[in-house]
């Protein structure tokens, strides 16, 4: 990472367009990070899903920051929905298990493709993950 610190930007996420701008800034906050083009499509890909659920469950935003923590860098994002919150997180973790008419992958493959995953929901109050992708 060169230059001046780059300040967390915040998406919109409330129509198709949205997914398409989400997935345009992760690509290029990854490539300022210098992941490598398997760890940039790991998180691309992460953040095509995440974005998605955003836009299914009512919309929301994702903010997307550079990090730098304990000697590593990396690419932080957090996706905030306005949906029902998820009553059952273990199930929703679940591959397979979809609310709707998705794959059932957008949670549980999110998972695996990035380092750090954290969920946090209420029943009635929407849902934020954050997810963070180091450089190795």
């Amino acid at each position: 990472m060169s230059g001046a610190p780059r300040g967390p930007e915040l998406l919109e996420i409330t129509a198709n367009a949205g997914v398409v701008q989400a997935r345009q800034l992760v690509r290029t906050l990854a490539q300022e990070c210098r992941f490598s083009l398997v760890e940039q499509t790991k998180l691309i890909t992460a953040a095509s899903e995440l974005a998605r659920n955003t836009l299914v469950h009512g919309g929301g935003t994702m903010t997307a920051l550079l990090v730098e923590e304990r000697g590593r860098r990396g690419v932080r994002l957090v996706f905030t929905d306005q949906g029902p919150g998820i009553a059952d997180v273990d199930l929703a973790l679940t591959d397979g298990w979809t609310s709707g008419s998705g794959m059932g992958l957008g949670l549980s493959g999110s998972k695996r493709l990035v380092d750090d995953f954290v969920l946090d929901t209420a029943t009635g109050q929407g849902t934020t993950v954050t997810i963070t992708k180091w450089v190795r």
